[in-house]
């Protein structure tokens, strides 16, 4: 059965989110993730050479995407086979179907058929105003630690999973230094101002 620990093949719909979420489970250790529609032979490359750089404590290879193609899984067997030292790899798609048998074969698989109950949220992401930005913010500013977490993940959830919007790379980056920033004891006003921003009206017309 798959594991955060050991690695393997997490079946989900919701990989782009799930990358996250585990990336701060995981914290302290090391992660890296390799997220995208489509994994192909380059993106491929990238994780080999990702693995093979030594680390002195585990380091999460996390794949995510809504295919890999032949030639990209063909690349991985060997890697996936006999892993570099303190190196677990976690692999996902919507469909078990995606993966090669001979990929299959080499990984634990769990099949994620039902995501945790989230808290409900009333922003609206894709024509977030400063004014509302701030209420929200103000709102949830007294949260304690476990709850922050919550809330993050709720905020993800949200946007790439009610709201479908196609997150771009500083949206993605700021939920995931929003997770350290809380577990440095951040204040919360801080971490979601910062995660926020990224998606203010004002900030994306002018992109």
């Amino acid at each position: 059965m798959f594991t955060r620990e050991r690695g393997g093949i997490l079946i989900t719909e919701h990989f782009e989110e799930r990358s996250l979420e585990i990336a701060h489970e995981l914290l302290p250790l090391r992660s890296v993730r390799f997220v995208c529609d489509d994994f192909k032979i380059e993106d491929a490359k990238e994780v080999i050479a990702e693995a093979y750089k030594s680390e002195e404590a585990t380091k999460t290879l996390i794949l995510g995407a809504k295919s890999f193609t032949i030639p990209a899984q063909n690349a991985l067997l060997k890697i996936l086979e006999e892993p570099p030292r303190n190196i677990v790899f976690v692999l996902m798609a919507p469909t078990k179907s995606t993966f090669l048998p001979t990929v299959r074969s080499r990984l634990s698989l769990s099949v994620e058929r039902a995501h945790k109950e989230r808290l409900s949220l009333s922003i609206r992401l894709a024509s977030l105003e400063l004014n509302e930005l701030f209420s929200f913010v103000k709102e949830h500013d007294r949260l304690k630690k476990h709850e922050a977490k919550e809330l993050i993940e709720a905020l993800m959830y949200h946007a790439s999973c009610v709201e479908k919007l196609p997150l771009t790379a500083p949206q993605l980056e700021g939920f995931e230094k929003a997770f350290r920033l809380i577990e440095l004891n951040t204040r919360m006003q801080s971490v979601l101002v910062m995660v926020l921003m990224n998606f203010l009206k004002e900030v994306n017309r002018g992109r």
